[in-house]
């Protein structure tokens, strides 16, 4: 039986929100491929880029990144000069859900070594990040209003991956930019060794 409405319209006649009703959602803005690539940089205006104050939530999409190093750890770090110093000061949390293909250890562990305090540093996305075949990470960053000219900048990830020991690694990793400049430029690369292979997608969430 269909669901009426006041107006006796059913469900399978409304085919779009009335105007009064905002939609949201996704936007995608740019795709960049690796290959080989010793860093993949999303610096506002470049490209098609849009990192400025379009959107107040912005979104990175990780997927199958691999690195051509065995055991290293997938990192990002922000601008506030079009890409020139990636160095903004950083406060994070880090701390990881796991277990092994052979079921014998699994922990919620917090990790002290990936966090950050007051630091200009490249923040770790995920850590020991396998090169093998078929390893790889995939996940989310999202950076919250990084166009705000009086508030520190929010930002939040979650990915999982392969780790080199043969893991399936939950990273999380929270933080802030302690700066009030806009940030117009975000960097990704490995602690060691290039993006060997892997896609990033940047969304706008409106």
């Amino acid at each position: 039986m269909a669901l009426l409405f006041a107006n006796n319209s059913s469900l399978a006649n409304i085919t779009a929100l009335p105007s009064s009703v905002s939609g949201g959602g996704l936007n995608l803005i740019k795709t960049q491929t690796a290959s080989s690539s010793s860093s993949i940089s999303f610096v506002n205006g470049v490209d098609g880029v849009v990192l400025d104050g379009t959107y107040k939530e912005y979104i990175f999409k990780f997927i199958n990144i691999s690195p051509s190093t065995d055991n290293t750890n997938f990192t990002f770090n922000m601008s506030t000069d079009g890409g020139s110093n990636y160095n903004v000061t950083k406060t994070s949390t880090f701390f990881t859900a796991y277990q092994n293909e052979a079921g014998t250890d699994t922990q919620l562990t917090y990790e002290t070594g990936y966090d950050l305090a007051q630091s200009t540093a490249y923040n770790i996305i995920g850590n020991s990040v396998g090169n093998g075949s078929d390893e790889s990470l995939s996940g989310s960053l999202q950076i919250f209003n990084p166009s705000s000219t009086t508030y520190v900048k929010h930002y939040l990830s979650n990915v999982n991956l392969y780790l080199s020991a043969d893991y399936s690694w939950n990273a999380f990793m929270a933080g802030y930019g302690n700066t009030s400049n806009p940030i117009n430029s975000v960097d990704f690369k490995f602690s060691s060794g290039n993006i060997d292979d892997g896609i990033i997608k940047l969304y706008g969430v409106s």
